[in-house]
């Protein structure tokens, strides 16, 4: 799909990101423009108007800021499970197989107790889910051991398909 929102970046910022040491500077220059739109309009509904590669690298970055503060827990508990489903096709576009089958497993998980695990909860229940559901900290590990070859494979995509990202002006 097409993306309907393409932020314009200059082509000097675009050269100047890929040339930087560190890959956080072109993943802030891709992503930046998402969240400030998202946060603009304040609709999720914003992820259909985007292209694959865009609906994957900010969907992406709200699962891996989830995982990496409270692990898939914290993401289902607050919500954000309804980025993982279409995810792990879009991995495996990107070439990343492993971390679309930890995806896909935290979504077999979940299936299994969505009842469960999509209730709302104290403070207190919401900490024992941690304790109830082990099966997520396997998971959790794994995702923050790809986290970064992920994020380098979404880059790299994002190089080679920039006209699906950003329009260089």
């Amino acid at each position: 799909m097409k993306s309907l929102y393409l932020p314009e970046v200059k082509a000097e910022e675009f050269e100047a990101a890929i040339a930087a040491e560190d890959s956080q500077i072109f993943w802030d220059l891709l992503i930046q423009p998402l969240h400030e739109e998202l946060f603009r309009r304040q609709d999720f509904n914003f992820l259909d108007d985007l292209s694959e590669g865009q609906q994957l690298l900010l969907s992406y970055d709200y699962v891996q800021m989830q995982v990496m503060q409270g692990g898939f827990i914290q993401l289902i508990q607050n919500g954000y499970i309804g980025l993982l489903p279409t995810m792990p096709g879009w991995l495996q576009i990107i070439g990343d197989y492993e971390m679309a089958k930890i995806i896909d497993d935290v979504l077999k998980v979940y299936v299994l107790n969505k009842e469960e695990l999509d209730k709302k909860t104290t403070v207190e229940e919401f900490a024992q889910l941690y304790n109830e559901y082990k099966e997520f900290e396997a998971l959790d590990e794994k995702f923050r051991e790809l986290n970064m070859p992920t994020t380098e494979k979404l880059l790299t995509y994002a190089k080679h398909h920039i006209e699906e990202f950003v329009k260089l002006i």
